[in-house]
């Protein structure tokens, strides 16, 4: 249950923060945000990330679909038992899903977020979900994943036992 209203408090984060961009800035209007590192820019971006297959929304829409679903099913089935996969997989589906909604509804994701201080593309708080708990989820799964599993399969009775047997 927590899992799922995480992933509701995502989306609605994302949403309402392009929302706010949409109801405050024309399209390609910029404003500072922290100015001289991060301004937020009004774009409408019909691609994925780094706008890779730009103008085939219906394939991105399709995948991301597919993907999230896949998430969902791993999250319900709780096919990871440590928080740390359960928490990042739920920023990842919530971030999915935020744009999934713009992609539906709108035909396009809202970017806002433009780094100022190098060549970057512009991003929104979805992306930053997505981002982050991919990264976070890879890192379990490298650093963790193996020592959880032997550890719910090691059996009961072994290991050090205060007799020393």
């Amino acid at each position: 249950m927590r899992y799922f209203l995480a992933i509701l408090l995502c989306v609605a984060a994302d949403q309402a923060v392009k929302l706010w961009v949409v109801s405050r800035l024309a399209l390609y209007e910029s404003a500072p945000l922290v100015p001289g590192i991060v301004e937020l820019y009004y774009i409408r971006n019909t691609g994925g990330g780094f706008s890779i297959l730009t103008d085939h929304t219906w394939l991105l829409t399709a995948v991301t679909a597919v993907l999230m679903a896949g998430i969902a099913a791993v999250l319900f089935k709780k096919m990871f038992s440590h928080p740390l996969a359960m928490w990042t997989l739920t920023a990842i589906l919530g971030g999915g899903l935020g744009n999934l909604v713009d992609r539906v509804r709108l035909g396009y994701v809202v970017d806002m977020f433009n780094f100022q201080f190098m060549s970057y593309p512009v991003f929104n708080v979805a992306d930053i979900l997505v981002v982050c708990g991919t990264i976070g989820f890879a890192a379990y799964y490298l650093l963790l994943h193996d020592k959880v599993q032997a550890k719910k399969e090691e059996p009961h009775g072994t290991g050090d036992s205060p007799s020393g047997g």
